[in-house]
């Protein structure tokens, strides 16, 4: 078995997946680089077979028709040998240090009765044509340097959430969490991240800057003009997330409260770009959202209602709106993202 398999998602990715992957083959025989080529219409295809070819027994090279970024996440864990999960998109790359001090710490728990759920590492937002670099960082709210429980936990901020470039899944929990994303959907990250959380008992934190996740090309997903564009793929993951797990079956309230915030902050970013969109369709879209909020979860509908980030989004009228959308702009200066 490995010790960790690594997936990456690659659609017409010629221009830099060599990046991700040349990170990622430093760590030798402990890994497995699955390259899944989810329909590539470019070089693609040859990029990852010659990798393939270059690494034996490291880099193995899976050719599939397109299916989007959760297909190519689903094949990735049907093939996975690892004991432990890591997807790394394909415009990304891994901090060479902290990868070896990751695959170090990961050894440590390679034993039957060792074995942790969940491993939580720092990223860097590494956004183009910006000096200053934004860390993701954890270290107020989880336990370093030990295996801990939901209970141990302290209260994330407004706001705050673990990304899927922070979080290292046993494998094994992915699959009897019964984790299957959708085809052809952006955005499933968030689904990737929240719903297998019931399921993470023992988690650790790795206080590294492990993964660099670069946003600032003009066609990337997570371009907000490109989101406001696709803002019915990201409805469509903001349902499936409220859908997915009744929150009041949770009966840790530390972890309860974690994934009660994560809902509450990607509702706001649906419900912000909705806004920022400005047409009429797309606030009648808002105001469905608040409506579906509101049959799925009475809790989160009330915080979005009365709470700080929901009062954001509830202001009336085109000044109301002109605000809302001040404040997310500022928001994206202190953050750091897209």
């Amino acid at each position: 078995m490995k010790l960790l398999s690594i997936i990456i998602p690659c659609y017409n990715s010629e221009s830099y997946m060599h990046y991700a992957i040349e990170s990622l083959v430093v760590g030798g025989e402990d890994v497995e680089i699955l390259l899944i080529n989810d329909g590539s219409t470019d070089e693609t295809e040859a990029i990852a077979t010659h990798y393939a070819a270059k690494y034996p027994g490291v880099v193995t090279a899976i050719h599939q028709a397109n299916g989007g970024h959760g297909e190519a996440i689903n094949t990735g864990l049907k093939h996975a040998t690892g004991l432990y999960f890591k997807v790394v998109d394909s415009d990304d790359w891994v901090d060479t240090r902290a990868y070896l001090k990751l695959l170090d710490t990961l050894k440590t728990f390679s034993g039957t009765t060792g074995t942790i759920d969940l491993l939580i590492s720092n990223f860097v937002y590494e956004k183009q044509g910006s000096k200053y670099r934004k860390v993701m960082r954890y270290d107020n709210v989880l336990p370093k340097d030990k295996i801990f429980s939901w209970d141990e936990v302290k209260p994330f901020k407004k706001g705050q959430f673990m990304m899927m470039h922070a979080m290292i899944y046993r494998t094994n929990l992915l699959r009897e969490a019964n984790l299957t994303l959708p085809k052809h959907t952006f955005y499933v990250d968030n689904l990737y991240v929240y719903t297998p959380l019931p399921h993470a008992t023992r988690l650790f934190y790795l206080d590294v800057d492990f993964y660099r996740y670069f946003i600032g090309r003009s066609d990337q997903s997570v371009n907000e003009s490109v989101m406001i564009r696709r803002i019915d793929q990201q409805l469509k993951v903001n349902h499936l997330m409220l859908e997915a797990i009744d929150l009041d079956t949770i009966h840790n309230e530390r972890l309860r409260d974690y994934m009660l915030k994560h809902l509450e902050i990607v509702t706001v970013i649906s419900a912000i770009l909705l806004i920022k969109s400005g047409t009429k369709e797309n606030l009648r879209k808002k105001r469905e959202l608040m409506r579906y909020v509101k049959q799925e979860n009475v809790e989160l509908y009330v915080n979005l209602k009365y709470g700080l980030m929901g009062r954001l989004i509830n202001l009336p009228g085109k000044v109301g709106r002109m605000i809302s959308v001040m404040a997310y702009k500022i928001s994206q200066k202190v953050i750091g993202f897209n």
